[in-house]
């Protein structure tokens, strides 16, 4: 699923979120308030990321903070309020009898940020030569294989402005997937015919973060105007962005998007309060402050409810060797591979007091993969697994499973090997960093040593999806209304199936990768989910896999907090959502003095 204010994939691929909140740096050594008062004159809105984006290159992204929720519009997009797919970059679509064409026609007189003409050709070189082109590493054809041949849809162009798209069987999600980026031919085709010495498109260099942003071919409300490594990105507004109001005047009316990079939540609360930033996520640290100072400060925070995503401790359960060597070492890949193991860490984990301590109150139990507002969730009330704390039931799972516990009432496996573990995540996530500490207090209570290590960003990413040199993690995805935006996650082949992670296009190979059959069940099903039209069978499917899913726990949900952001006043017309976040229709969005 994707993340935050970037359309939650809609072009969405559920890749990693971070839940940061951050702050202003200073531009050429000013502070915040010179430099907004430099600028004063235009209308700006000046925002927080947690870390550097790693690509400007959407195919290839798999992560936030990325740019493309403000750069990039697909052929339809998703409401986050009503759940609608609606028109985007194409104004219609047509859909034969027997679901299997569908035929979109495009807005007329769409032009890209260098003003060069968006056409048909566009879509069609997009998704053939690059969503659809295996020699292109993308996660983004996950969400497009269609049944169990995993097979692509056919594009083709039929006139100037209609383009087809032919699949094999019906696709329920089909047009919210659809939704993908449409990124310039004109730009980029070169890059993707043309090879480097390992015989590789240039294509997979092309767009990294040093490319000035005027290279940067964009259709979106927003271009790249500059980026600052570790201190800001700058965007300004596309002035051939095709969307009018109804006076037909040009969106958006934001001049001016600021992103300002920094690595500590607690500044950014500062730089909120002393008027350097116009919104800040609100975590549940800071809501009780900020709360008090609503009317004082001229803000208002806005509460979604439950959020859209997940946060989970989950294991490495690769059992694969690189160049011979195994990944994960083999008495500890036993333990994780242990399905009473896992349940047991479940039940050990005390989630009331997670969410009374390092949540604040501020959130609920999770216990499903899919978000709480999906159609297709399914409740413990519906019969839904859930793992409440107990520690009895924890050690009796172990025992079961040949654990047994030493004269130092420490908890060690039949050969008598202590049961120890690292457990990372992403450093400067005070939420992540607060689960992580409990989660070892609560282990321990069991016999379990956990040595948890907060990462740098890239150093963490590197490893769950790169190197997969790693035992354990906590780690959030973002969520949304469709199931099968989290097919990269839940197909064995997918990119994002972090827990049993096949080398991706360009990495080492493994050997020895296996797939358990209830990792191969879930995935069967998604594809039957996909493929079944009638609503009442596609939520039995989807609570299948829900049910397979928390027996297995290849994710051990922990805690939903509630989606809310304060924002300044004087951000005019947002419509917040725990799905969109405030800022989702930044296109109608206004700023006054």
């Amino acid at each position: 699923m994707k993340f935050s204010i970037f359309k939650q994939l809609f072009q969405r691929s559920w890749i990693f979120t971070l839940l940061g909140l951050l702050v202003v740096l200073a531009l050429n050594g000013c502070n915040p308030s010179q430099f907004k008062s430099q600028a004063a004159q235009v209308p700006q809105l000046v925002q927080n990321i947690l870390s550097d984006p790693k690509t400007f290159n959407y195919p290839l992204s798999q992560e936030s903070p990325n740019i493309f929720g403000l750069t990039y519009e697909g052929l339809t997009t998703q409401n986050p309020n009503t759940g609608k797919i609606e028109p985007d970059l194409a104004e219609s679509w047509q859909i034969s009898n027997d679901k299997l064409r569908i035929v979109f026609t495009l807005r007329d007189g769409l032009k890209w940020s260098d003003g060069k003409p968006l056409t048909v050709d566009d879509v069609v070189f997009t998704f053939n030569d690059i969503y659809l082109n295996e020699v292109i590493p993308t996660d983004a054809r996950d969400v497009l294989r269609i049944g169990e041949k995993r097979a692509l849809p056919k594009v083709r162009k039929l006139d100037a402005r209609q383009v087809e798209f032919t699949i094999p069987e019906p696709f329920a999600p089909f047009l919210g997937t659809i939704g993908l980026p449409i990124l310039p031919a004109h730009a980029l085709e070169e890059s993707v015919k043309t090879k480097d010495k390992e015989g590789k498109p240039i294509f997979l260099t092309k767009w990294g973060v040093d490319t000035p942003g005027d290279q940067l071919i964009v259709n979106g409300p927003y271009k790249v105007e500059r980026y600052d490594t570790s201190q800001r990105i700058i965007f300004r507004r596309n002035p051939y962005y095709w969307r009018k109001d109804a006076q037909g005047n040009a969106q958006p009316y934001i001049e001016r998007v600021i992103w300002q990079i920094v690595e500590s939540t607690d500044s950014a609360l500062l730089q909120f309060r002393s008027g350097g930033l116009d919104s800040v996520a609100v975590g549940p640290d800071y809501f009780s402050l900020l709360k008090k100072q609503e009317k004082q400060g001229n803000f208002t925070i806005y509460n979604g409810g439950p959020g859209a995503g997940t946060n989970f401790i989950f294991f490495n359960l690769n059992k694969g060797k690189r160049n011979g060597q195994p990944l994960v070492n083999p008495v500890k890949s036993r333990w994780f591979n242990t399905v009473e193991f896992r349940q047991a860490v479940a039940y050990a984990i005390d989630r009331k007091t997670m969410i009374d301590n390092t949540f604040r109150g501020l959130g609920q139990m999770q216990n499903s993969p899919l978000s709480v507002q999906s159609p297709y969730y399914i409740s413990p009330k519906e019969g839904l697994k859930t793992y409440d704390y107990n520690l009895q039931k924890a050690k009796e799972l172990l025992q079961k499973a040949g654990f047994k516990y030493n004269n130092r009432n420490q908890l060690v496996d039949a050969e008598g090997n202590r049961v120890r573990f690292s457990l990372l995540t992403n450093a400067g996530n005070k939420i992540r960093e607060g689960i992580g500490t409990q989660i070892k207090r609560d282990l321990d209570k069991i016999g379990i040593q956990v040595d948890f290590t907060p990462l740098a960003w890239n150093t963490y990413t590197d490893k769950l999806s790169n190197t997969l040199d790693w035992e354990a993690s906590i780690l959030g995805l973002t969520g949304g209304l469709e199931p099968n935006d989290g097919a990269n996650v839940w197909s064995p082949q997918g990119g994002l199936h972090s827990f049993n992670q096949k080398p991706q296009a360009g990495q080492k190979p493994i050997q020895g990768w296996e797939v358990t059959p209830w990792e191969a069940q879930i995935g069967k099903l998604y594809i039957q989910g996909a493929r079944e039209l009638d609503e009442a069978k596609r939520k039995a499917i989807y609570a299948e896999t829900q049910r397979i899913s928390q027996e297995y726990l290849p994710f051990i949900y922990l805690v939903n907090p509630l989606a809310m952001s304060a924002v300044r006043n004087r951000v005019e017309d947002l419509q917040f959502s725990a799905l969109g976040g405030a800022f989702w229709n930044i296109y109608e969005l206004k700023v006054t003095k």
